[in-house]
């Protein structure tokens, strides 16, 4: 991502000044290549610092995954990330799930849904999950789920 930007600014500013941008082409890989040895371009620690992000927000696995190889991340990071992520959810319930509830939460579907219209809205909030890239049997666990299953639990909280 940063040598895109880089790049991105360097065709702006050669433009301006009628240079070619070609000719900042190894100061820009040299910029990169001292900043990742300065520990400021990490892109392990960016991966799983933006794939919690976009899980707390209730982003499916795809959908995470799309979003980080949108900026620059390869597939190797991501995977490694997602395995990690596996590795620490709870034996109980996978990450995917607890997204899955929190995108209901925040699109108020599903069980945040006033009781009496949930049944005219089963259909609609299902393919509102689809369309977030959640499976079917995610989406209709969390739809069908009671309000009171839906909150995360809050055992050992002191709230």
């Amino acid at each position: 991502m940063l040598r895109r930007v880089l790049a991105r600014r360097v065709e702006k500013r050669s433009r301006d000044r009628l240079e070619e941008p070609a000719e900042h082409s190894e100061l820009i890989e040299a910029t990169v290549a001292r900043a990742v040895r300065a520990g400021l371009v990490d892109d392990a620690r960016f991966t799983n610092a933006r794939l919690a992000t976009l899980r707390r927000r209730g982003t499916s696995t795809r959908k995470a995954g799309a979003a980080l190889a949108a900026k620059g991340v390869d597939r190797a990071t991501v995977e490694a990330a997602l395995a990690m992520e596996r590795e620490e959810s709870e034996a109980g319930e996978t990450a995917e799930e607890v997204a899955a509830r929190a995108f209901a939460r925040r699109r108020r579907i599903g069980p945040h849904r006033p009781a009496d219209t949930r049944p005219a809205h089963r259909e609609r909030d299902l393919a509102a999950m689809a369309r977030a890239g959640f499976s079917y049997s995610v989406g209709k666990a969390v739809i069908d789920a009671d309000a009171n299953e839906s909150q995360p639990s809050t055992k050992g909280l002191d709230i």
